[in-house]
């Protein structure tokens, strides 16, 4: 394997082009061009990995499991009214760690969150469950959310009519 310095390009995580190579070489001490450099790398196989991969366009018409009860209005009048929510994922050194957020509307703060190895609809669960808990909300809070299969699935909807919680989904594009 590739070695610069005492880590290996996988311990770098693999995202090394041929000017960071000639960087670390220059830093080194080596005397070498950047273009020799872009040629042996070539030759090696070694790449720069651009951004993230996107997900690929799969066939079929989206769903649309309940209504948008929100439609984009943003602006509410109260606290614990109107929650959103959404995953995303962060890249480590480790691999992916995946975050869950709920936000308050209203006063745009975070009511609950969690981070987990894995994206499970037991970590949205949690979230959703950890932000009751926090708020304690008197009138039946609604929650916003996208289309992700952790908020379609049959787990995610019986613990929101088990909380009394009404649901509204951004439509697919929105």
């Amino acid at each position: 394997m590739f070695a610069i310095g005492s880590r290996t390009m996988v311990e770098r995580g693999k995202v090394y082009g041929y000017r960071k190579l000639h960087d670390d070489l220059i830093e080194m001490g080596e005397q070498i061009s950047a273009n020799r450099v872009a040629r042996l790398a070539r030759l090696a196989g070694i790449q720069a990995q651009i951004g993230y991969k996107k997900p690929g366009k799969y066939g079929g018409k989206p769903s649309v499991v309940v209504d948008s009860i929100l439609d984009r209005q943003f602006h509410i009048g109260a606290l614990d009214r109107a929650w959103v929510t959404d995953n995303t994922y962060i890249r480590t050194n480790e691999g992916f760690a995946y975050l869950c957020v709920v936000l308050d509307l209203f006063s745009r703060r975070v009511v609950g969150w969690a981070l987990q190895s894995r994206p499970t609809t037991e970590l949205t669960v949690q979230v959703l469950l950890s932000a009751i808990w926090r708020r304690k909300p008197a009138p039946c809070p609604l929650i916003h959310s996208d289309q992700g299969t952790k908020y379609t699935n049959r787990e995610w909807a019986a613990f929101l009519r088990d909380h009394k919680i009404e649901h509204s989904m951004s439509r697919r594009g929105n």
